[in-house]
C-alpha cells in the first residue's frame, strides 16, 4: 500500500454550532502528514465549504437560494483552504487545492489534466486538497443523491483517478452497521462487507448530519465504485483520525469493503 485518498465529512470539521472544530482538523492534518512522512501519497478530498462558510458570514442557517448557498461556499472554501494551509504548515507540509465537477470528469481531455495535475502535486510531495466545486456545480447542494452529488461519491472517483491502493471515509459513524446505532445501543457493526448486495443495502439509511449532505447510502455508492475498480474502502470515524495509523497496516478498523480482484 503506498496511495492513500481520505475524506473528510463536514461533521467532522464542524462542531455542532457550526464552528470549525480545530482540535479535529489538527489532529487530521498531523495524521496525514506523519503518513507522508512515512512513505505514502496523500489525498484529502474534503467537504465542509457551506458550513464553514456559513459561520465565517454568520448566517444563523443553511442558506436555502441556490446562489446564496454558491456564494457561501465560496467564502467558506477561502477559509477552509486558510485553515489546511495553516495546520499542515505546522508540520511542514504544503497543500493544493483542486476544485473538481462532474463535468469536469466527464470530459476526457480536463480528465486527463486532472489526473496529471494531482501525479505532479504527489510526485512534488504536495498534499492535494480536493472538493466540489459548489459556486459553479448545483448537483451535490440542490441534489445530494446524484450519482456526482456527492463528496463520497467525488472521493471514490478521484481514488480511481490516482490509482490509490484504499480509500478511506472519515465519517461521523464507527462504519457500517447492522441496525441504526443511535437508536439501537446493541446494534453490531459489520468489520467486512465482500459483496454489495440488496441485504447490505437495506441497512443504509438516513441523510447525514444536519451539517453535511451525505449517509450510508452515499457510501455504498462510493464503496462500489472503488471496489469495481480493485481498490479497498474503510468507513471510520472521524473523531479518531490517527486510527488511519492502523488502517495502513491493515488492522481492523471500522467496516473495510473488500475490493474485487
Amino acid at each position: 500500500m503506498k496511495r492513500i485518498v481520505v475524506k473528510v465529512g463536514t461533521s467532522t470539521l464542524t462542531h455542532e454550532n457550526g464552528e470549525p472544530n480545530l482540535r479535529s482538523i489538527d489532529m487530521l492534518a498531523r495524521t496525514l502528514s506523519e503518513l507522508q512522512n512515512m512513505g505514502y501519497d496523500v489525498v484529502l478530498v474534503s467537504s465542509g465549504a457551506i458550513a464553514v462558510g456559513q459561520c465565517k458570514m454568520k448566517l444563523e442557517k443553511r442558506p436555502e437560494e441556490l446562489r446564496l448557498k454558491q456564494a457561501t461556499a465560496a467564502v467558506g472554501q477561502c477559509e477552509l483552504m486558510h485553515l489546511y494551509d495553516k495546520f499542515f504548515g505546522e508540520y511542514g507540509k504544503i497543500v493544493g487545492q483542486i476544485l473538481l465537477t462532474g463535468e469536469d470528469i466527464e470530459n476526457t481531455h480536463t480528465k486527463e489534466n486532472i489526473i496529471n495535475t494531482l501525479e505532479a502535486l504527489l510526485e512534488q510531495k504536495i498534499i492535494p486538497i480536493v472538493n466540489e466545486n459548489d459556486t459553479v456545480s448545483y448537483e451535490e447542494i440542490e441534489n445530494p443523491h446524484k450519482i456526482f452529488g456527492d463528496n463520497d461519491t467525488l472521493s471514490a472517483i478521484v481514488a480511481v483517478l490516482c490509482e490509490a491502493d484504499i480509500l478511506v471515509l472519515l465519517s461521523d459513524i464507527d462504519g457500517l452497521y447492522e441496525d441504526n446505532p443511535a437508536k439501537n445501543p446493541d446494534a453490531r457493526l459489520i468489520r467486512e462487507v465482500r459483496v454489495l448486495d440488496d441485504e447490505i443495502r437495506d441497512l443504509a439509511s438516513g441523510a447525514g448530519s444536519n451539517r453535511g449532505t451525505g449517509g450510508m447510502i452515499t457510501k455504498l455508492n462510493a464503496a462500489e465504485i472503488a471496489m469495481n475498480k480493485g481498490i479497498n474502502m474503510v468507513i471510520s470515524n472521524g473523531k479518531y483520525p490517527e486510527k488511519l495509523y492502523d488502517i495502513v497496516e491493515g488492522k481492523a478498523v471500522g467496516t473495510l469493503f473488500v475490493a474485487k480482484k
